[in-house]
């Protein structure tokens, strides 16, 4: 992470930072039927769940869900939907694409990404630098001069022993041993941006919130070898096999570490790993019975072998299950030095081999290294509960934070049948995308603060180069990149983006996105200008451009209102600088509505 005093960015946040009187007299004044002043609109009802912690406050003044907040003629097409859900946004021209070559062709083609096929994006990943900025440093009796210097992205295609040399080379300063994870970030950012293949794009994003890790505040190995599991595990298996993902998850140095089961040995066993691989990998809170049985035989189903849900001892026999998966860091085990490569390690002297039962099975002592620990991960993998938990948690993410039941049954169908398929992730996803539920839910659903990063980039087909400046931006909007404090992940539920502050700190963002940084995010230069004589054109140029579709009337009548405001005379040449600046104020409008948050 860069300097926190780094005096670019501080001033920029200074001339930035609107209150939300400014925000409102900007966006609402300007457009006052665009129906976006939270304070408008009535209180929500307390919700009953717990809420996540956050970098946000919450004034008390909230939205309620977003579909109140869009009028409009009609729903959008379904292929302009699509774009917003199954990939970050479009960018000028996507929509039309889809339309013309057909969405479920579209799928298909998303469902097989070839990098070498998608050449923008691989050249500015192979372009792309990123400040590394520390004071002089003395780390044990190692001393270390400054650094302010920008480095290529080196860590993304590292092998492990090469990412593990970090760790084996004494008395690195810290910001060494966290450059792996902002190149990481760095990374997502310029293929949220550029990459054709938006729907990988996406689901390493959903699959990264769903096996949450915080990687800036476990050990140094989690950071170092954070690429690794970007790369290896969840980008690997996105769009694949969600059983092959959950074993390469459990033997990943970040979740080893995140969820103590490094250190996880018989008597006692550390829980942490096995707790959350049941309430939070797979089968979930709404399947933990522990309420109502204490007893595994007293769940409903147990005695046929086939329970329909878990109870805690389940659990605690599920963590005896995985005592010596660790990896390999060197230390001393019982009487052995492990290696020192940073690889997976199993460890038998730290596993417990006695007999033991999950979800109904019984384990036999003694069985083969591993086989507890990979038993464990079938059972909870092929387990039904598991299949409705995240196939849910997948259609909140492409559909609605409620989704339709019926919609939810249909994945889970798909997933259930093809449980052992290569690609049984996008199977579902298929499911999900061409049922009719996919259309009747727009707007019930709000974008997360990456997704209106990359839906602004996109659209307004922005230079970007990432850094800290950007991270900085999703931090203040309460979701800097991997670095969500509980394993749960960020919320899909609406109420939690939208208090006031929440949206404020959206509006602020556009803003200065709107203005550009210098070498990190600038509009086109010069702006591609329309070529329309009246400014019903000009206005619905700019909506396709940001929203991928037009207005509704009343908002539309609105912007035309705005961006002719200042032109009695009509329409400028496309060089009148003054027209150039008024039209960036509307792309900024426009990103500002609710029309441009939703999906």
């Amino acid at each position: 992470m860069a300097s926190k005093d780094d005096p670019e960015s501080s001033s920029l946040k200074k001339k930035s930072t609107l209150t939300r009187r400014q925000s409102l007299q900007t966006a609402v004044g300007a457009a006052t039927a665009l129906s976006i002043g939270s304070s408008l609109l009535p209180k929500p009802a307390k919700a009953a769940v717990k809420r996540p912690s956050s970098d946000l406050t919450d004034s008390g003044e909230s939205f309620t869900s977003p579909n109140i907040l869009v009028h409009r003629d009609a729903n959008p097409g379904l292929e302009e939907m699509a774009m917003h859900r199954i990939a970050f946004g479009p960018r000028p021209g996507d929509v039309e694409r889809v339309k013309e070559m057909g969405l479920e062709n579209y799928l298909h083609e998303q469902f097989h990404p070839n990098d070498a096929d998608d050449q923008e994006c691989t050249q500015r990943l192979a372009d792309a630098t990123l400040l590394i900025n520390y004071g002089p440093q003395k780390v044990g009796k190692y001393q270390h001069p400054a650094v302010h210097e920008y480095r290529p992205l080196n860590t993304l295609n590292q092998s492990t022993a090469d990412l593990w040399k970090l760790m084996t080379t004494p008395g690195l300063p810290q910001p060494e041993l966290y450059r792996p994870v902002d190149e990481v970030i760095a990374a997502k950012i310029i293929r949220g941006v550029y990459s054709k293949w938006q729907l990988r794009e996406v689901m390493t994003d959903f699959w990264h919130n769903h096996f949450s890790i915080d990687a800036y505040v476990t050990n140094n190995a989690s950071m170092v070898m954070f690429p690794v599991f970007d790369r290896d595990v969840i980008r690997k298996h996105g769009l694949g096999n969600f059983r092959e993902m959950l074993g390469d998850v459990a033997k990943s140095v970040p979740m080893l570490v995140y969820l103590n089961n490094f250190e996880s040995k018989a008597s006692p066993a550390n829980e942490n790993f096995a707790r959350e691989l049941f309430e939070l990998h797979t089968l979930g809170a709404e399947h933990y019975y522990n309420a109502l049985y204490t007893e595994w035989d007293k769940v409903p189903g147990a005695l046929e072998g086939h329970p329909v849900g878990y109870v805690d001892q389940d659990v605690y026999e599920a963590a005896r299950a995985f005592t010596g998966w660790t990896f390999a860091n060197g230390v001393y085990g019982r009487g052995d030095r492990f290696p020192n490569t940073g690889e997976f390690y199993y460890y038998d002297k730290w596993h417990d081999p006695y007999q033991k039962r999950v979800l109904a099975q019984q384990f036999d002592p003694y069985q083969p290294p591993m086989s507890d620990g990979e038993r464990v991960l079938d059972l909870v993998a092929y387990h039904p509960g598991t299949a409705h938990f995240v196939c849910k948690k997948i259609c909140k993410r492409l559909v609605s934070p409620n989704p339709p039941e019926s919609l939810v049954k249909k994945a889970v169908h798909t997933w259930m049948a093809f449980q052992k398929d290569p690609y049984q992730i996008s199977r579902v996803i298929h499911t999900i995308v061409m049922a009719p539920e996919f259309k009747q839910t727009w707007a019930e659903g709000i974008k997360l603060p990456f997704e209106v990063m990359m839906g602004f980039f996109r659209a307004t087909k922005a230079n970007v180069m990432p850094e800290q400046s950007l991270f900085n931006d999703l931090a203040v909007m309460g979701a800097r990149e991997f670095n969500w404090p509980t394993p749960n992940g960020r919320p899909y539920d609406s109420y939690h983006w939208t208090g006031t502050s929440g949206i404020l700190t959206r509006w602020n963002a556009v803003q200065r996105w709107t203005r550009g940084q210098k070498d990190v995010i600038e509009l086109p230069e010069p702006l591609e200008m329309p070529d329309a004589t009246d400014w019903d054109a000009v206005a619905a140029h700019w909506e396709r451009n940001i929203l991928g579709r037009t207005m509704d009337t009343a908002s539309h009548n609105s912007l035309v209102e705005f961006i002719s405001a200042p032109f009695p005379k009509g329409v400028p040449q496309t060089g009148d600088k003054p027209y150039i600046q008024r039209t960036k104020d509307l792309i900024a409008v426009i990103a500002m509505t609710p029309d441009f948050h939703v999906r």
